[in-house]
């Protein structure tokens, strides 16, 4: 009898240790722990991408290039946050809000660039002149995107708020004014089960 009462005891830990796995659509939201995620780089991305372009300095941009794109790149975003976040997704997530709104011309980062150079003086060498690439044809950037991610958690026994805010700055290149400062914040609370097996 003590061994059917310790299996029935035991029987739903032992289920409750498989591993399930469920396919989820990629918009979908599910906040499992409470840290910064996937739809947050997203949507904060889009948000402030958007925000971003309808400033003012937008249409000034336009009118000194003559109705003409202002260029811009995305440079450093630091992640001053407790967590390890890979703010590259974040700064892809940027990227393509940027060039998907087809209000700016865009340029390739620093490593991107190095690679393309890299790949133009093997043409030198190795294609037909008729396809090679000259040198000292690419466009220079305007503007310069960067900014720093922040947080701060309260935390008391298995309760937290965790409060997030995203600064980024859009940097005249020629001037360094700053012509752009935004600002997103984001809070979760967090409330974690004492009951664990």
């Amino acid at each position: 009898m003590k061994k059917l009462l310790v299996l029935s005891l035991l029987l739903p830990m032992l289920i409750a240790c498989g591993t399930k796995v469920e396919r989820m659509d990629t918009n979908t939201t599910k906040d499992l722990s409470g840290k910064w995620n996937d739809v947050d780089s997203r949507t904060t991305a889009e948000t402030m991408i958007q925000d971003c372009l309808n400033a003012n300095w937008y249409n000034k941009a336009l009118k000194a290039k003559g109705g003409n794109e202002p260029v811009v790149i995305v440079g450093t975003i630091k992640n001053n946050t407790m967590e390890h976040i890979n703010t590259s997704t974040f700064v892809e997530e940027m990227q393509r809000a940027l060039i998907n709104s087809g209000k700016v011309e865009f340029v390739a980062s620093s490593e991107e660039r190095g690679e393309v150079r890299e790949e133009r003086l093997e043409q030198q060498e190795y294609s037909s002149e008729e396809t090679r690439k000259e040198f000292g044809r690419e466009v220079g950037a305007d503007y310069m995107l960067s900014g720093v991610l922040d947080s701060i958690v309260d935390q008391e026994g298995r309760k937290s708020v965790i409060y997030y805010q995203v600064n980024l700055k859009l940097i005249n290149i020629q001037t360094n004014q700053i012509v752009w400062n935004g600002q997103q914040k984001l809070k979760k609370y967090v409330a974690k089960n004492s009951l664990k097996f």
